[in-house]
């Protein structure tokens, strides 16, 4: 499920009232990829965060990580995540610094962030856990 996109009622109801948008880390590498992530899965407004202050705040520096050493279970790791990507007719690319991760924050009504989901390359989003966290801030 795609949570900001997501045409179930019951998120929608959820999202309702907040604003969503997102940071990019750099431009002027895959302009094209950014240009059609834009258009095609995320049509809300993206702005460049200069030197990475927001993401650094937010999640440190964080960077991918190997979850284990085994070929094995990362050759079929990689697999289920293609598998994932290809079902949801998401395209990616090598293109630009890639080992950088992010997340997802979420903000009270006052501007203080209150939560923060951080990614983690190859796992689907936990819409389910996000959703928690944004009813228990709506209803605070």
């Amino acid at each position: 499920m795609d949570l900001a996109n997501s045409s179930d009622k019951t998120t929608s109801d959820v999202m309702s009232g907040y604003h969503v948008f997102g940071t990019v880390k750099e431009i002027g590498v895959d302009d094209t990829g950014l240009r059609d992530f834009h258009r095609l899965y995320f049509t809300y407004p993206l702005y460049r965060d200069d030197g990475l202050v927001f993401y650094n705040d937010f999640f440190g520096k964080r960077k991918i990580k190997l979850t284990t050493y085994n070929p094995f279970k990362l050759f079929k790791s990689y697999k289920e995540m293609n598998n994932r990507l290809r079902d949801k007719k998401l395209e990616g690319n090598m293109t630009g610094e890639g080992m950088i991760q992010g997340g997802v924050v979420i903000f009270d009504k006052m501007g203080q962030a209150r939560y923060a989901y951080e990614e983690e390359t190859g796992s689907p989003l936990d819409i389910e856990d996000i959703l928690a966290a944004l009813k228990a801030i709506r209803d605070e």
